[in-house]
């Protein structure tokens, strides 16, 4: 006599709770520390900071050299790593122009490291500058890569999505899920932001529209990195009322941006390698039971800790490998032209009669700022030290958070990513996005300052 199969166990709740609570309090959950608030993976990496210390820039030397030495090596002799890449290996294979960049990248940090060759890559204000992104940059994948999936794949952006898509969807254009990109950003880092959106692109999560939305509208800079501006600009004692200008202002450019090119250009496809949307509407119960619903069965498809660990490896050894040594160019070719040409100064002279028409004092010094955080985003209120209208500095700090937009580390990754993204794009969108949220920014400074 045959007996029916025992029934299937329902994928267990804490397999979506455990790890989504961890992924929350490395990376959404504000923790008092010494120096002010801080996340979890910022509490680590400022650990890193501190116990390598002044070692830190000779391993992201080390690193660069390695990735280009190696690539070298592969490209020339085509070994059959090389012609055949798996595991570790794909992180050192490149394309001729990537291989030339990595050796850019190597000749520039080492110039650097011992303070030898042009002033114009050497000086604190370039690749000075970038060298210390680097190492800001090693330190956060070392953590980011294996404490990221706690985040993303066990859950949390279904539950979360599923809550948010009624009102992102319409407003945003955007699936719900993109609530956790953009928080991330906000109490991280705009590049763990976009980190998570590419990775999600890749996954099959976004198509090529709503990743390219995301990325160029969500990867917002973190509140601590906003309060870093404020006071270096001279107007931390305005901070909530800056803070509270960049959240709407960069509310209503993300509601404008996706709805125009060249953002509205892209196409709706998603990424061959990955899994249809899992976005799917669960009716007959209320948002939360959905949420959790949705979550739980998400839990019950993660990878296994060895596919994760694989893959967590791989995204770090990418970043390392691969995005490093193009910051390094990118970063310190854009801050070299900001820094020692009047290119950004020639180009911005049509920004004057902009800021005159807001009423900002002091425009023709302005005007320069607004364009400048295209090369970093820190630029404009380095430039703003010399204003002394306080309404002035007040909307020069606002853009150089609302903007995104900037080569020396969120452009150089987007170029990098498997998006549909050309760096022409990535300054019209940079320009629009200002076009849209300074004036806002004047409007709420007038009112208040």
């Amino acid at each position: 006599m045959s007996h029916p199969p025992p029934p299937t166990r329902p994928p267990s709740v804490a397999r979506f709770v455990l790890p989504s609570v961890l992924g929350v309090l490395f990376f959404l959950t504000p923790l008092p520390t010494s120096d002010g608030l801080n996340i979890g993976i910022g509490i680590l990496v400022d650990w890193t900071e501190t116990l390598l210390a002044d070692a830190l820039p000779w391993i992201v030397g080390a690193t660069v050299c390695l990735s280009a030495a190696v690539s070298v090596f592969g490209i020339a002799l085509r070994p059959a790593w090389w012609r055949r890449p798996s595991g570790v290996a794909r992180a050192f294979v490149a394309s001729p122009a990537g291989v030339v960049m990595r050796v850019a990248a190597a000749v520039g940090t080492c110039m650097v490291l011992f303070g030898t060759g042009p002033a114009w890559i050497t000086s604190a204000d370039t690749g000075g500058t970038i060298l210390q992104l680097m190492t800001v940059i090693f330190a956060v994948f070392l953590f980011a890569s294996v404490l990221m999936p706690f985040l993303t794949d066990f859950g949390l952006m279904e539950f979360i999505g599923t809550l948010a898509r009624p009102v992102l969807r319409p407003l945003l254009t955007l699936p719900g899920r993109s609530a956790v990109d953009c928080a991330a950003s906000w109490f991280g880092s705009s590049t763990v932001g976009v980190v998570i959106t590419t990775k999600q692109f890749d996954a099959g999560y976004y198509t090529e529209r709503e990743a390219s939305v995301i990325a160029l509208n969500f990867s917002v800079v973190s509140v601590a990195f906003a309060k870093v501006v404020a006071d270096f600009a001279g107007v931390g004692h305005h901070f909530f009322v800056l803070y509270a200008a960049l959240v709407v202002s960069g509310l209503v450019a993300a509601a404008i941006m996706p709805r125009i090119p060249p953002l509205s250009r892209k196409r709706d496809r998603y990424s061959p390698a990955g899994p249809p949307p899992p976005e799917t509407v669960l009716p007959g119960r209320g948002a939360f039971s959905r949420g959790i619903e949705a979550a739980v069965g998400r839990a019950a498809r993660a990878p296994s800790a060895r596919v994760l660990t694989r893959n967590s490896v791989g995204t770090t050894l990418d970043i390392w490998l691969g995005l490093m040594p193009l910051v390094m160019v990118v970063g310190t070719l854009s801050l070299a032209v900001a820094h020692h040409t009047p290119v950004f100064t020639w180009l911005s002279y049509p920004l004057i009669p902009f800021a005159e028409l807001l009423r900002l004092p002091e425009a023709a010094a302005a005007a320069p700022a607004f364009l400048v955080g295209f090369a970093d985003q820190f630029l404009p209120v380095v430039l703003a030290r010399g204003i002394d209208s306080e309404l002035t500095r007040f909307v020069i700090a606002c853009a150089s958070a609302t903007q995104l937009v900037y080569m020396s580390e969120v452009g150089a990754f987007l170029l990098k990513s498997k998006l549909p993204v050309s760096a022409l794009d990535l300054f019209v969108v940079f320009l629009l996005r200002t076009l849209i949220t300074v004036p806002i920014c004047a409007l709420i400074g007038h009112w208040v300052l």
